[in-house]
């Protein structure tokens, strides 16, 4: 059996028992996700569907340091999963320090001040579209083996195909409006932004990122500022 096959076989049979073992709990698919993680030798994994870099909704994060990671990527609007997104390729840096020019500068000074030694990003893809990316980190630097590498594609597939439920019958350009429960007030603030300076939809959220940058925060934190009215939309202008 190849290790492609193993992986698949293995992925399969762990997504059933979770499944199994935790029918009829609304936290379902965190357990299915948290179950394909421990299968690799990583210390944290996220899963985020996106349709462009202005869009993304984080569907699972396994600890508070994969939700920062996925959090600095959007409030940066560069990153490792971005790449992936953009370019339908996995980026693959198993020595995050010592890495070679990445092409997401700010994003590796923030996480040179974090417990990160490696990053690997992998597209959802499925045929010519994707749909998100799956982020994985190790807190020591080091490649993934031949056969971590065939069952991180092999959750990949998994993680695809939940993905494609769950846009199945939705405009592409429209998938978060089948995840109300989980929708993040990003898309609220930026809709305040819009409402109140009369611009498109990526220039308010440029505007929640420059501010969120110069400020040092998460665009998350700025558009919870933004929806409670703790921050006014002209005070990004300030």
């Amino acid at each position: 059996m190849s290790d492609t096959d193993g992986a698949g076989w293995r992925v399969r049979a762990v997504i059933a028992a979770a499944m199994r073992n935790h029918a009829g709990d609304p936290d379902l698919l965190a357990h299915v996700y948290r179950a394909c993680a421990d299968l690799l030798p990583v210390d944290g994994m996220s899963i985020s569907l996106m349709s462009d870099t202005d869009r993304r909704e984080v569907m699972f994060a396994s600890d508070e340091l994969s939700a920062r990671i996925e959090a600095l990527q959007f409030s940066l609007g560069e990153g490792p999963c971005f790449e992936a997104f953009t370019t339908g390729r996995p980026v693959l840096v198993p020595d995050l320090a010592t890495a070679t020019a990445p092409s997401w500068p700010a994003f590796a000074a923030e996480m040179a001040r974090e417990p990160v030694g490696a990053v690997f990003a992998f597209p959802l893809q499925s045929g010519t579209v994707c749909a998100g990316a799956m982020n994985l980190y190790r807190r020591q630097p080091g490649w993934l083996s031949s056969a971590d590498l065939a069952t991180a594609l092999a959750v990949v597939d998994a993680a695809v195909l939940v993905v494609l439920s769950l846009l199945a019958g939705t405009d592409h350009d429209e998938w978060w409006l089948t995840l109300p429960e989980q929708r993040d007030q990003v898309h609220q603030a930026v809709g305040m932004v819009i409402a109140a300076f009369g611009i498109p939809a990526d220039h308010a959220l440029a505007r929640l990122r420059g501010y969120a940058f110069a400020a040092g925060r998460l665009v998350d934190e700025v558009a919870h500022d933004i929806v409670t009215r703790t921050l006014e939309p002209k005070d990004l202008d300030r």
